[in-house]
């Protein structure tokens, strides 16, 4: 495993508010961040927006604004929300920024250099949303995008092209010597049968039939297509082609950095395809993981903007807590698969996973030392009672293989293992049965004991919780009287660490959600289409 991390969402395309889905994929991704900073490793972590391509322009001239501003009131929603999500992100880049804008116009320029661009004649399919060409063949008769399924339209213009051709047996040389890169794996067969075998096509990218964009310094009646502008955005960030470049040295550069960018499916090609094969030409190393998560589906399908079939998850935090909605976007989907986002499994999972079983077992606990050792909670003694054994190694078993899960970008797996810790403990309490072990004076070791495994395996579930759970797991381990300097990962390897800590009155994190009340008011209020 490598030392030091760079990660990053894809940035996203502010041609109108962001919805839940957004929020999913920011999530994971800063679930992944704290994770990392949580073990000790240097980590960045980068989010943004992709602002320029002639949609934004449509949008825009639709709304009677220019485009610079309509993209300038968008993004003030999309900081909120990712400060009301309390995403660590350690910058955000917009492709509008001078900082960017330079780097791309010099990167473009250097690739004309290397002679991999050149000036010649587009005519083909464009779809607007998708900001692509397509062929013939790939529209079908239907004249519709392959990736979108929306109408297209006929194109003619003077463009630049990128010689995509040139590198694609590099391309799949570079997949064969790294079968991790592209993850899950059917998204890399996908890429190499349907795009790069049946030939790669010379790649457009430049446009002059609008004029938001960045201007190709040569030939300013131009501007760079949208993706060769947006995927620069994860060097430009770091400072690439800047004396400042400090970032870049040691989140690109370095070898012993791990690169990793998450996407969704939609955009895997220009991430999988295009964007090595543009660090290809500027001699630039490629990143190491392209993890392609799932999408988060409505019943109706795929969440779309332009639909209005989407959930704004603001009203979501401010009903139920940010850490509700958090675990729910965690939890309910495994990292890499769709999911469906209905009001009763949202209701169901906060209900059993966060109430019924972990805020339960540390309100069952915390109640039993308050009353059988005043507040105080007993030194840990290992194996006392018969089973204590099994929750000893479990808890050793669970951190292992939680690490290995979330090295591993396996997500939500990681959290089922830390549940499947919680129900155990439960169980536990029911084996152990305390309030028996108190009404008996010859078992007040076993008794302590038994609270003292409990508090730990609190403790250990509480940390590994925490990437998820920001604003819960401070207060769960105030309630344990962990002191504030003891709130770090290395504690769950102590078991000493809560011996003596005098706990705080109990106060329960996840009240237990009324399904009856809380199912419709989300289907009604939440759910509800704009007009």
């Amino acid at each position: 495993m490598k030392k030091q991390f760079y990660i990053t969402t894809p940035i996203y395309y502010p041609s109108a508010k962001l919805h839940i889905g957004h929020a999913y994929a920011t999530t994971l991704t800063d679930v992944w961040a704290r994770y990392k900073r949580l073990r000790g490793f240097p980590t960045y972590f980068l989010t943004g927006t992709d602002e320029h391509g002639q949609k934004i322009e449509n949008n825009a001239a639709k709304a009677g604004k220019s485009p610079k501003q309509f993209v300038d009131e968008i993004v003030v929603g999309i900081l909120e929300l990712w400060k009301t999500f309390k995403i660590s992100n350690d910058d955000f880049i917009r492709t509008t920024e001078p900082r960017h804008e330079t780097i791309v116009q010099a990167i473009f320029s250097t690739m004309i250099q290397n002679g991999d661009i050149y000036l010649g004649q587009y005519e083909g399919w464009y779809c607007t949303f998708c900001e692509s060409f397509w062929t013939d063949t790939q529209v079908g008769t239907d004249h519709l995008c392959p990736d979108c399924k929306r109408g297209v339209h006929q194109d003619k213009e003077d463009a630049y092209f990128f010689k995509m051709s040139k590198y694609a047996d590099k391309l799949l040389k570079f997949y064969d010597e790294h079968p991790q890169f592209i993850t899950p794996e059917s998204r890399k067969n996908e890429m190499i049968n349907t795009f790069i075998k049946p030939g790669l096509e010379d790649l457009c990218v430049s446009r002059t039939s609008f004029s938001w964009g960045i201007p190709v310094k040569e030939n300013p009646k131009h501007v760079v297509y949208v993706w060769l502008d947006a995927l620069t955005n994860y060097i430009s960030a770091l400072g690439y082609g800047t004396k400042n470049n400090q970032l870049y040295r040691q989140f690109w550069v370095d070898e012993q950095t791990e690169i990793v960018h998450i996407l969704g499916a939609d955009i895997n090609r220009f991430h999988a395809i295009y964007w090595p094969i543009f660090l290809m030409s500027l001699g630039i190393r490629l990143p190491d993981r392209l993890i392609v998560h799932g999408l988060l589906m409505m019943k109706d399908g795929k969440m779309s903007k332009s639909k209005g079939n989407v959930i704004d998850p603001l009203p979501l935090v401010e009903k139920y807590g940010l850490d509700a909605v958090r675990y729910y976007l965690v939890r309910e989907t495994v990292f890499g698969q769709d999911g469906q986002f209905t009001p009763e499994q949202f209701v169901d999972r906060v209900n059993v996973d966060l109430a019924n079983d972990y805020g339960n077992l540390l309100n069952r606990t915390l109640n039993m030392i308050q009353k059988y050792f005043a507040g105080v909670i007993p030194s840990f003694q290992s194996k006392v009672h018969p089973v204590d054994e099994s929750l000893e190694s479990l808890m050793q078993s669970t951190i292992k293989e939680y690490e290995l899960l979330m090295d591993n970008l396996q997500i939500t797996e990681a959290f089922m293992k830390v549940n499947a810790l919680v129900a155990r403990a439960n169980k536990y309490i029911d084996e152990t049965l305390p309030w028996v072990l108190a009404k008996d004076p010859s078992q007040v070791q076993t008794l302590a004991s038994v609270m003292a495994h409990l508090a730990h395996v609190l403790l250990t579930a509480t940390m590994l919780y925490s990437p998820i759970l920001v604003d819960s797991y401070t207060k769960a381990l105030e309630q344990l009287g962990l002191p504030k300097d003891h709130h770090r990962y290395r504690s769950i390897h102590d078991v000493t660490i809560l011996s003596g800590c005098k706990i705080t009155t109990p106060q329960p994190l996840f009240p237990r959600l009324d399904p009856t009340i809380e199912v419709p008011f989300i289907q009604q209020t939440i759910l509800k289409k704009p007009a």
